[in-house]
């Protein structure tokens, strides 16, 4: 029998459907157990979100400390994400096998341990090791973190949970290069590791006390051995590719091309296999759905954009403008302000209005703030910098929420971690695809204008000769003169081809909003369907 015809008639012969907690005898949480189970799975997902960023900042310094190159540095970043992105999508067969509640707390423990021993790592070899157990054991810790979420509150109130999670989805990413880069300049790079200790430890005692009466059946499902080797192998080449692609010069690199060719064959075989298989590693008859497959799509484009405008604007600030690093990341930090604000209320209010208009004006808002940076110049100040970032905050606040409630929409409680999984798997390798395509178009559009505005540095240009003669009678030899000119049209160069990015960016945000409305209304609390929030009870 199929995988397909098998979920048609409920589950696996070796396992029994798990229960919603109403359907079950449970209840859902109430008073200090809800709070605490919040904060508790809230306090594990923010320290795994943050350790995506937190180091990047300290590259530099563990390069230097560990007496090794900066491009060899980079490697303590792709470690973890290639593990996160390979173990992301297995949630829902380990799920199965483990259960919810054991296999978070046990993939929050071994975080912990990992986080330890990256801060001992006396070598690059052994921190890389370590960051690759890092990013395995986090994969199943955001997908269980919004399934066991959901489980704890009432249907009516499934978007207030998923607004408590995606806060500490959007403020981490923020506060991990700040954060990151004031450990790193006071104390030392490997407390950006030791913080993990403490607050892993907590997380998972308070999850343990109040979720282990609450553990989803497990059952004894086979290993699909081939379609995890085959995960590994295109997951594993595709995000290598991706990291080191613009060192490399991408497809002008043998490797490159070599990694290209890997996986994309190996994704093309395991498609095939996955859809085949009895039981596949990862349950991709979920976008057979039209909602899961809608949101999946929506959500990867729209964070992909989100998260490579994210990168560009501090490196445009840094490189270029003469920001530190501190204070790029704090011209960055008030995209969390709106978003807090706003959040709670479209949670508590979202079960009554068709989410495919919030996603909408999500959209509407990230493209408007595309729009306002498209416009920045080379003489942009502070507070110019800062408005377009607050106002995304309210882009973010309807962003992730309505779009989770319509992926989950219609799926019985078993398949919210292997759906969760799989859309949390999508988005985050559309940021890493998103981060090398944008550093790449970045850098290739700069060239473009740079040989555009030399073409009028001519001798023949009034403008040009008044200010070599200023410069001479400053003191500048000619060939001073020429360098210090080459660095303000590189300045300008950047800025126009940031600004080229922006506005892409906020057209495509446009697009989005026709592609959302293929997805169908949610079910929602009370109406017809009557299902709150599908997955989420």
């Amino acid at each position: 029998m199929s995988a397909v015809a098998q979920e048609k008639e409920g589950a696996p012969p070796e396992a029994k459907p798990a229960a919603t907690p109403a359907a079950s005898g449970l209840p859902s949480l109430t008073g200090a157990a809800l709070a605490l189970g919040t904060l508790a799975l809230s306090l594990a997902t923010f320290m795994n979100v943050l350790d995506t960023s937190i180091a990047n900042v300290a590259i530099p310094a563990i390069a230097g400390d560990l007496g090794v190159s900066p491009d060899q540095g980079t490697w303590v970043i792709t470690s973890f994400a290639v593990a996160n992105a390979i173990s992301m999508p297995l949630t829902g067969w380990l799920t199965r096998r483990i259960g919810q509640v054991r296999l978070f707390i046990a993939s929050t423990l071994l975080f912990v341990v990992a986080s330890f021993l990256c801060g001992l790592a006396p070598s690059l070899s052994m921190l890389v090791a370590f960051r690759a157990l890092q990013g395995a054991v986090a994969g199943p810790m955001i997908p269980l973190s919004q399934s066991l979420l959901l489980s704890s509150y009432p249907r009516a109130k499934a978007g207030g949970a998923l607004a408590v999670w995606s806060m500490t989805t959007l403020v981490a990413p923020v506060v991990g290069p700040v954060l990151g880069g004031w450990i790193t300049d006071n104390i030392s790079w490997p407390w950006i590791f030791y913080i993990n200790i403490p607050i892993g430890i907590v997380a998972a005692i308070i999850t343990w006390i109040i979720y282990r009466r609450r553990e989803t059946p497990t059952a004894r499902l086979p290993i699909d051995k081939v379609g995890l080797g085959l995960l590994v192998i295109w997951v594993g080449a595709m995000q290598i590719l991706l990291d080191k692609g613009k060192n490399l010069d991408w497809f002008n690199s043998t490797f490159i091309v070599t990694l290209a060719v890997i996986a994309t064959v190996g994704f093309a075989v395991f498609l095939v296999w996955e859809l085949t298989d009895e039981h596949p590693i990862v349950d991709l008859s979920l976008f057979r759905m039209r909602n899961f497959s809608v949101s999946a799509v929506a959500m990867s484009i729209g964070y992909g954009l989100y998260f490579g405008n994210v990168v560009l604007l501090p490196l445009w600030l840094q490189q270029y403008m003469g920001y530190t690093a501190t204070l790029a990341g704090f011209i960055l930090a008030p995209v969390g302000l709106l978003a807090i604000v706003f959040t709670p209320f479209v949670g508590r209010f979202l079960h009554r209005v068709d989410p495919r208009w919030v996603v909408s004006v999500s959209f509407l808002i990230f493209a408007l703030v595309m729009f306002m940076r498209a416009d920045f110049n080379t003489q942009v100040d502070e507070w110019t910098l800062l408005v377009p970032t607050l106002i995304q905050g309210a882009g973010l606040a309807t962003f992730f929420i309505p779009l989770l409630m319509l992926a989950f929409s219609g799926l019985p409680h078993e398949r919210i971690p292997s759906a969760s999984g799989l859309i949390n798997f999508a988005r985050i390798s559309a940021g890493s695809f998103a981060t090398s395509i944008t550093t790449t178009l970045w850098a290739r559009r700069a060239t473009l204008h740079h040989e555009q505005l030399v073409q009028h540095l001519t001798g023949s240009n009034p403008v040009m000769n008044q200010t070599m003669t200023q410069l001479h009678a400053s003191g500048f030899t000619t060939q001073q003169a020429y360098e210090l000119l080459n660095n303000l049209v590189d300045k300008q160069a950047y800025m126009m081809s940031a600004d080229d990015i922006f506005y892409v960016s906020g057209f495509l945000f446009i697009v989005l909003v026709g592609i959302i409305w293929f997805a169908r209304p949610a079910r929602l609390a009370g109406g017809a369907g009557g299902e709150a929030a599908a997955g989420a009870h």
